[in-house]
């Protein structure tokens, strides 16, 4: 655990990034949320391309990888059409039902250990989100769209056990290579379909998007390939820290004493469980 976590705090940290990029392509520029899926995906597999190692291709073949890559397909579909339309703190929190639901997959089916105090921790984590996010509050309800974030945090819970089943698989760049090319190519249909005007603004979001998220998901296998799911899940909150930088440095806006009272309920309730025996 005690190199889990700083693995966990830098992948939880660059997978908000690549969203936010993929904020800016479809709220912004009008880019449709499939293509940046998509693209994501595609872009990502060509740069991890040149350091596979050896026996990758043949782990094409196997239906669970294939099973684990539509999940995480559709999660991040799922996730950047919600952003389009959603205000993005009723998003994470939809989105954060996905640490919750890792927590019970990986005890119900991996038969990790599960222990009172720990479920009581990864609860007071998600009170943490709901007190940065405060959904419904000064914004409404959110719409119809929101629905998409609470599919996009049930296909991540899924996404997160799955990894932790199929880490010892293969090391984790052959992995992350496996997951970004499946993706890809489940929806290239859907991303050709969708092509936006060729711009330089719009291939540079695009590649920033692909090169965090990839970068974000690589450590987070090597994360699991160290410890349990059920220990790591309440880590993944940890992406409400940068996305809190990234809101003051892109939207220049200051958390208020709310947002800092959930962000230290947070990594105190993460940290704690990472912690216990």
């Amino acid at each position: 655990m005690q190199r889990a976590i700083p693995l966990m705090f830098i992948a939880m940290s660059l997978i908000p990034a690549g969203d936010s990029a993929g904020k800016i392509l479809t709220s912004g520029m009008g880019v449709a949320p499939v293509f940046v899926a998509w693209s994501r995906f595609a872009i990502g597999a060509l740069m991890v391309l040149p350091f596979l190692p050896r026996g990758t291709w043949g782990l094409m073949r196997d239906w669970r990888l294939w099973l684990r890559a539509a999940t995480l397909a559709a999660g991040i579909t799922c996730i950047q059409t919600a952003l389009q339309t959603e205000a993005i703190a009723n998003v994470f929190a939809a989105f954060f039902i996905g640490p919750m639901v890792s927590y019970l997959l990986a005890a119900l089916f991996l038969r990790e250990r599960i222990t009172l105090l720990r479920s009581a921790l990864i609860l007071l984590g998600f009170f943490g989100v709901l007190l940065v996010v405060r959904p419904g509050m000064g914004g409404g309800t959110g719409g119809p769209g929101l629905l998409f974030a609470v599919a996009a945090g049930l296909f991540y819970g899924v996404f997160l056990t799955m990894s932790r089943w199929l880490s010892d698989l293969a090391p984790p760049l052959a992995l992350t290579f496996t997951q970004l090319a499946m993706s890809a190519v489940m929806l290239l249909p859907l991303g050709v379909m969708n092509l936006p005007q060729a711009t330089l603004p719009v291939a540079g979001l695009a590649t920033a998007s692909a090169l965090f998220s990839m970068l974000g998901n690589l450590l987070l296998l090597y994360a699991y390939r160290r410890a349990p799911a059920t220990r790591l899940a309440p880590l993944v909150y940890f992406q409400l820290i940068a996305a809190v930088l990234l809101g003051l440095f892109l939207f220049s806006t200051l958390p208020d004493a709310l947002t800092w009272a959930g962000l230290a309920v947070i990594i105190t309730a993460g940290i704690t469980s990472a912690r216990l025996r």
